[in-house]
C-alpha cells in the first residue's frame, strides 16, 4: 500500500506542476501533507516536516549565501571577461549559444556544486537568450544535463556516497568511469548542437554588432522598428531571411514591449547585469575577488569547512570589501533578495515532500518493491540492472536515499552472482544527468528560478534528453567493459 501511495504522490506532484495547476511550492507542501493523512500518519506530519527541514536547512543556508556571494561577484564584474569570451565565440548565433551553454556549464561544474554552476551559467547566457528570443528551456535543459554528467566528480557527491555506502575508494570508482563519462559529455555537446541547430532554423543568425546596434537604437530612438538581417526565415514571412524585433519605447530607461508589457521592462533590468558602465563594478578589486573565489572553491574541494559555513564567510567578506558602506550592502542584498527568497522557499517546501516520503516509509517501500521485482535470472547482470534502475530511483529519490538505502541491497544481490561491488558502484552513477532535474534537487530551483522558467516546462523538456544521455553513459560503460 505504501508503495502505491508513494508512486501516486510523486506522479500527482509531477502532473499538477507540468499542467500548471499548482505552483511548485504549493504542490511540494500540500500534496505530501494530503498523502500523509491518506497513509494514516497525519498526526506525525509535524515531526516529518521538522525532520525534513532540519535535514535541508544547511542546504538552504548554503544556497542563500551562495546566491548572495555569486550575485555580488557578478555585480562587481568578476565574470565579465568569461562572459565576453563566450559572447565572442557565440557571435549571436543560436547554435553557438546553445553549445556555449553546454561548455560553460560543464566547465563551471568542476567546482562540484550545481547551484554555483547554474548561477554562473544563467547569469552569462540569459541576456543572449532573451535578446535573440531563444527558448529558455533549452538553456535550462542543456545546463542541467551537462551538470548532471559532471556531477559524478568525486567531490560532487554521488561518487563519494557510493564509495561510503559500499566501503570502496572513490578513485577506484571514478577513474575507470572517465571514458564513459567523456562519451556522455560528448553526447551533451551533440545534443546542444542539435537543439542549437533547431533554434537557428527557427530564428536565423545575427551578428553581435547587429544586436548591439538594436540596443543602441532602442535607447536613442523611441518608437522605432529595428530589422535585423539573418540567415533564417522571419516570423513575419517565410523565407525572407530576416528576424524582426518590433519594440515600442518611451526613451532611455523606460522601454516596454508592446506585447510583453511589464515583463519586458523586467527583462531590461535583468539584462543590465553586464553593462560595462554599471556603478557596481569594482575593477580595482578584480584580483582580490578572483583570489577570494579561487580560495572558496579550493576550500570546498578540500572540505576545509562545511560548504554552508564557507559561503556564509565568503559572502560576508565579499560584501564588506566591495561595498564598505552599509547602504550599498543593503542595496546589493535587496537586489538579490528575489532569487534568495524563491530558492530558499523551494528548498523548505521540498523539505515537506522529502520528510513525508522518508518518515512514512514510502521511500523504503518503493525501493524494496523495485529490488524484489528483479528476476533471479538477472543476477549475473546486476550492474546493468543497477544502471537502469539508477535513472528512475535517483529521479524519484534523493541521492542519500538511493546510495545509502538501495545501492547496498543491489550490491549484495550482485555479489551473490559474482558481480563486483565496483561495477555496481560505477553503474549507479549513470542516472545523474536525469537526477539533476529531479524535483528533490534544490539546485534545480536555482536554475529555473534565475532563468524565469516554469519548473513544469523545464521537466517536460529535459526528462527525455537527460534520460537519453544517461543511457548513452550506461551503453559506453558496458561497451568499454567498465560496467
Amino acid at each position: 500500500m505504501l508503495t502505491i501511495l508513494g508512486f501516486t504522490m510523486i506522479a500527482t506532484f509531477l502532473v499538477l506542476i507540468m499542467m500548471k495547476k499548482m505552483s511548485p511550492i504549493a504542490a511540494l507542501v500540500l500534496i505530501p501533507a494530503l498523502f500523509c493523512v491518506f497513509v494514516g500518519k497525519g498526526a506525525h506530519l509535524g515531526d516529518y516536516v521538522i525532520e525534513g527541514v532540519g535535514t535541508l536547512a544547511p542546504t538552504a543556508a548554503m544556497l542563500m549565501f551562495a546566491i548572495v556571494y555569486f550575485g555580488v561577484m557578478i555585480d562587481v564584474g568578476l565574470f565579465d571577461p568569461i562572459v565576453r569570451g563566450i559572447l565572442k565565440f557565440c557571435k549571436a548565433d543560436p547554435l553557438r549559444i546553445v553549445v556555449g551553454t553546454a561548455l560553460l556549464a560543464a566547465i563551471v561544474s568542476l567546482d562540484g556544486d550545481g547551484s554555483t554552476t547554474f548561477m554562473i551559467t544563467v547569469s552569462a547566457m540569459y541576456p543572449l537568450y532573451k535578446r535573440l528570443k531563444m527558448s529558455l528551456v533549452v538553456m535550462t535543459g542543456v545546463a542541467a544535463t551537462a551538470n548532471g554528467v559532471m556531477n559524478t566528480l568525486p567531490w560532487g557527491g554521488p561518487t563519494a556516497r557510493a564509495a561510503t555506502a559500499l566501503k570502496l575508494d572513490a578513485g577506484d570508482i571514478f577513474v575507470p568511469m572517465i571514458p564513459a563519462l567523456a562519451v556522455g559529455l560528448v553526447a551533451v555537446i551533440a545534443l546542444s548542437y542539435v537543439l542549437g541547430l533547431r533554434e537557428r532554423k527557427r530564428l536565423g543568425v545575427l551578428s553581435l554588432n547587429e544586436v548591439l546596434d538594436e540596443e543602441k537604437q532602442l535607447v536613442d530612438e523611441p518608437e522605432t522598428e529595428t530589422v535585423l538581417v539573418g540567415a533564417g526565415a522571419a516570423a513575419g514571412g517565410p523565407g525572407d531571411g530576416k528576424v524582426r524585433m518590433t519594440k515600442t519605447t518611451g526613451g532611455a530607461g523606460s522601454g516596454t514591449d508592446a506585447s510583453d508589457g511589464d515583463d519586458e521592462e523586467e527583462d531590461d533590468v535583468r539584462l543590465q547585469g553586464l553593462d560595462p558602465n554599471r556603478p557596481t563594478l569594482r575593477p580595482k578589486l578584480y584580483w582580490f575577488n578572483a583570489l577570494l573565489t579561487a580560495t572558496l572553491l579550493a576550500a570546498m574541494i578540500m572540505e576545509l569547512l562545511p560548504i554552508p559555513v564557507l559561503f556564509v564567510l565568503a559572502a560576508a567578506l565579499a560584501l564588506t570589501v566591495n561595498f564598505p558602506h552599509i547602504p550599498d550592502q543593503k542595496a546589493r542584498l535587496a537586489a538579490h533578495a528575489d532569487n534568495v527568497l524563491n530558492v530558499s522557499g523551494m528548498v523548505f517546501a521540498a523539505a515537506v515532500f522529502t520528510g513525508v516520503l522518508q518518515g512514512t516509509g514510502m521511500v523504503d517501500s518503493m525501493a524494496k518493491w523495485l529490488v524484489d521485482g528483479i528476476p533471479n535470472g538477472m543476477g549475473p547482470h546486476m550492474a546493468l540492472v543497477t544502471g537502469v534502475l539508477s535513472l528512475p530511483l535517483t529521479y524519484f529519490m534523493s541521492n542519500d536515499g538511493f546510495y545509502f538505502g538501495v545501492l547496498p541491497v543491489l550490491a549484495e544481490a550482485g555479489a551473490a552472482h559474482g558481480v563486483s561491488p565496483l561495477e555496481i558502484a560505477r553503474a549507479s552513477l549513470v542516472g545523474q544527468p536525469l537526477h539533476m532535474s529531479s524535483p528533490l534537487v534544490p539546485a534545480v530551483y536555482v536554475l529555473v528560478g534565475m532563468a524565469k522558467v516554469e519548473f513544469g516546462d523545464h521537466t517536460k523538456f529535459v526528462v527525455k534528453w537527460a534520460a537519453l544521455t544517461s543511457l548513452v553513459v550506461l551503453g559506453a560503460g558496458i561497451l568499454f567493459g567498465i560496467i
